[in-house]
């Protein structure tokens, strides 16, 4: 019978702490030998290690990565000597790079600034100026991180995080091979991090595969998909394999369809040159959405680990199906001009950089079926988009209205079907929907919904994304992080409805502000069924 109170919480412990309490180091972090280490309520530390981001001036570095470190140092996850080196074409010296940091960190980081952390990351900060064909900044690269593990005994354990442009990724792994930056000497490691897209089609992906693959073995490969270290998606497994209540439900006999939606009110900004020609779908559905359709509708692993989730999401990608007219089941749109939030916006075309003529979507929903015992005959239906009516990502299971309903017609006219609606943001949380009696004297039922908050439920804050991710890199967990053999099956479920949209004319215009264009409710409608509006 366990002994531990629910009020109490597990805290943080410091390398310091760690020590003290008979833990020993090991290369992937701090293990209590008195302790079980499959309890992961326990925190997870990270050994001596380092991390080198190329790209380093860019603004996924400046406001997610940067500030996920020092978020990690702050709440004592990394050890004392944990080193930062940049890489990016500016002609700065160390300090500045630092100043460069300092500046992100205070703006951009979670958790409250403290002089004593930022004074300890700062120490073990480098900068290396040059372009991804100079030979010379790799040198310096391999001299600094030599360095490194004298100074600040990062034991040779190092990840490469190449937040760069995917045209990059081939060159950068080059580098890193030509100049002996990817192979780990005996004891310690080497991993490389990729951000997406992984490839723009099935045959890409395999070749960049290959070329990474040539460098780097699979498993020191983690390829970011930054929606898999939000708690809500991981509290997927949770919500369906720690409760007994949901999971005899979850499947054909009582599900009638799912929706899943990543709706973002803000236009292209200044991605133009990256964004168009590749689109929502193959920015948003390629990974983020199959993705939770895989968390979603997985059989139980037999383990919570990378090999046990790779498996089952990668049968669920496997039975995908596609409808047999794409016509129908398949809408791509692009946003008009239109009123975001009060004030007038532009239309995509009419956006710096793209050309008046560009047919790239920037709105995309598709209509799919899993050919599997659990899931046969129901649609899945995903769906995303820029300029949409609000920002919002969710996973809606709707279920089969009652078979027999003893109320009168005029008694449940209100009456919707049940859900249950997996918020992934914002507001982090999960919401019920059941139809319940109006008090009164007459009978009459009406929906209500129960809502479960992160915010209200737990007092400690949710840890960005990235924090989950890069920690789990630097402790060689890849639980979070896609398999190649998933890119390449979520590739060939897009390929032939990108082949297909490659022969229409131009995307169906929907008004900035709005849910999307006419055709996506359409083609629902033909199906009985309606979007959600969050």
């Amino acid at each position: 019978m366990s002994t531990e109170r629910p009020e109490e919480t597990v805290r943080e412990v410091t390398q310091a702490e760690a020590e003290k309490a008979g833990e020993t180091q090991r290369p992937n972090g701090w293990v209590n030998p008195l302790r079980d280490q499959r309890d992961r309520r326990l925190p997870r530390i990270a050994g001596p290690s380092g991390l080198v981001i190329f790209g380093v001036t860019g603004d996924l570095s400046r406001k997610k990565l940067m500030p996920a470190v020092y978020d990690l140092a702050n709440r004592g996850l990394l050890p004392p000597g944990f080193s930062l080196v940049g890489f990016a074409r500016r002609d700065w010296a160390d300090q500045d790079f630092a100043e460069v940091v300092h500046e992100a960190v205070r703006e951009h980081s979670r958790t409250p600034f403290r002089e004593e952390v930022w004074q300890q990351l700062a120490e073990g900060m480098r900068f290396i100026p040059g372009t991804f064909d100079d030979d010379e900044a790799f040198e310096q690269l391999r001299s600094s991180v030599e360095e490194l593990n004298v100074t600040r005994g990062t034991g040779g354990n190092y990840a490469f995080y190449l937040s760069v442009p995917p045209k990059f990724f081939p060159q950068v792994v080059q580098q890193l091979k030509k100049h002996g930056l990817a192979k780990a000497a005996e004891g310690s490691w080497r991993r490389a991090v990729i951000e997406k897209p992984f490839g723009h089609d099935l045959e890409s992906a395999r070749e960049l595969n290959a070329i990474v693959h040539d460098v780097f073995e699979p498993d020191q490969v983690f390829r970011i998909d930054h929606y898999l270290g939000k708690e809500t998606v991981q509290n997927i497994l949770a919500l369906r394999f720690a409760n007994q209540m949901y999971e005899p439900i979850w499947n054909r006999s009582y599900v009638d369809h799912v929706q899943i939606t990543m709706a973002e009110d803000i236009g292209i900004g200044g991605r133009a040159g990256y964004y168009d020609g590749i689109g929502a779908a193959r920015d948003v559905i390629q990974n983020h959405l199959l993705q939770l359709l895989a968390f979603t509708a997985m059989e139980e692993p037999i383990a919570f680990d990378a090999e046990a989730l790779a498996t089952e999401k990668l049968k669920v990608l496997k039975s995908a199906k596609l409808p047999e007219d794409l016509g129908v089941h398949t809408v791509r749109g692009q946003y008009a001009a239109g009123w975001q939030g009060g004030e007038k916006v532009v239309g995509y075309l009419e956006e710096e950089g793209i050309d008046p003529g560009s047919t790239t979507d920037t709105y995309a929903a598709i209509k799919m079926e899993l050919d599997n015992r659990r899931w046969a005959g129901v649609p899945f239906y995903l769906r995303t988009g820029k300029r949409l009516a609000r920002r919002v990502t969710e996973i809606a299971v709707v279920f089969q209205r009652a078979p027999h309903s003893p109320f009168d017609s005029t008694a449940t006219e209100e009456l919707g079907e049940n859900a249950i609606v997996i918020r992934v943001q914002p507001d982090e949380g999960m919401t019920v929907r059941f139809g319940s009696k109006v008090p009164g004297t007459s009978m009459e039922i009406r929906d209500v919904t129960m809502d479960f908050a992160y915010g209200e439920s737990f007092t400690e804050s949710s840890p960005e994304a990235y924090e989950r991710l890069i920690l789990d890199v630097l402790l060689g967990d890849a639980n979070l992080f896609p398999r190649p053999e998933e890119v390449e099956a979520s590739w060939k479920i897009l390929d032939p409805i990108e082949e297909f949209w490659a022969t229409q004319g131009k995307p169906a215009q929907y008004a900035a502000g709005t849910w999307g264009p006419e055709e996506a409710d359409e083609m629902l409608a033909r199906d009985g069924r309606s979007w959600r509006r969050p």
